[in-house]
């Protein structure tokens, strides 16, 4: 399994190449793309992008001279025709770079750049939200090399997945992005806290009521009032425990270093780290974090060791599943 980390400058392109990452991917916001748009929707992220494609270039030259790949994005929420063909020239530039492959969110702009057959590879974003095999077969048709699958699919509908379509490769997410909603079915942005922070983020003050006007009981009122809390540590969790970090350095949040020894049995291509906004510390924590417990798997180490190694590493015993991509490896006690 190869590890995709994100980069979002030249500089961190080498640290992050010796600390084990064997494929990159990063977003640009070209200056030409923001005087005709007026926005900065070449992908999904606000920040964390390259701005000219010279710096574009510089990290594409460290990459392979790392023996690495890389990836550029192209997942916005939504295009118009006018931005497709202006995705169809960045695309070009990128080749033109010596760029390895795209990362696509939209079904129209896939069809439109395998039709351009620039060689580069095609990648399905997450945002595509591909759940089963037809949907595998729908892309690899299409042109797709590789599917990125969404958060939270199961493990078995990942390995039925990679079995009824062999010809192309898959990649789960492993560390660090914890969006609780279906990023696929998303129209929001991650928006700053001084902005307002992210919707996922809002802290309600529900009321409650029964349908047939009775008052709510005690035990009633007790058992929403637990769900609140419990919904409460889930949201804190799986946005890295407050972003917080071990005594290691390593960063807490959302997680699925558990799977990868069913990973490793259902022959993903790749598990990517997300955080291309993040700093450059984090992102060397998350590739060597990673790293350690793809070894151990590489190294035929048994799925309990996996499991616990993955479990000690940060020092923090995980917490009823909350972090858990794939809940089936989530702790049962």
């Amino acid at each position: 399994m190869r590890i995709v980390a994100p980069v979002s400058t030249v500089e961190e392109v080498a640290p992050l190449a010796a600390a084990g990452a064997d494929e990159f991917y990063c977003g640009i916001v070209p200056k030409d793309w923001t005087d005709r748009f007026k926005s900065s929707g070449v992908n999904r992220r606000i920040f964390g992008n390259f701005s000219d494609y010279g710096a574009l270039a510089e990290a594409v030259a460290a990459a392979h001279a790392a023996g690495t790949r890389v990836s550029l994005v192209m997942n916005a929420q939504h295009y118009s025709e006018a931005h497709i063909a202006a995705l169809q020239g960045i695309a070009e530039r990128f080749a033109g770079l010596g760029g390895d492959a795209l990362i696509v969110g939209d079904i129209g702009l896939l069809a439109t750049l395998a039709e351009q057959g620039l060689p580069l590879r095609l990648h399905v974003s997450s945002l595509l939200t591909c759940r089963n095999s037809e949907a595998v077969k729908l892309y690899r048709d299409l042109g797709a090399a590789r599917v990125i699958l969404p958060r939270d699919v199961t493990l078995s509908e990942i390995a039925a997945m990679a079995r009824a379509v062999p010809g192309i490769e898959l990649e789960a997410f492993v560390l660090n992005d914890g969006c609780v909603f279906e990023e696929g079915s998303c129209h929001s942005i991650h928006l700053p806290p001084k902005l307002g922070g992210p919707i996922c983020l809002d802290r309600y003050d529900p009321a409650y009521a029964r349908c047939d006007g009775a008052a709510l009981s005690e035990a009633e009122a007790a058992r929403l009032k637990a769900n609140d809390e419990a919904h409460r540590r889930f949201l804190w969790h799986r946005f890295s425990r407050g972003f917080t970090v071990s005594e290691d350095g390593y960063p807490f949040g959302p997680c699925g270093l558990c799977a990868l020894s069913a990973f490793a049995r259902a022959g993903l291509a790749a598990v990517k780290i997300a955080g291309r906004e993040g700093r450059l510390e984090r992102k060397l924590k998350s590739v060597e974090l990673v790293r350690t417990i793809r070894d151990h798997v590489r190294d035929g180490a048994s799925e309990a060791e996996v499991l616990s190694h993955a479990r000690g590493m940060r020092g923090t015993p995980c917490t009823d599943g909350y972090m858990c991509y794939y809940r089936e490896t989530a702790p049962t006690s």
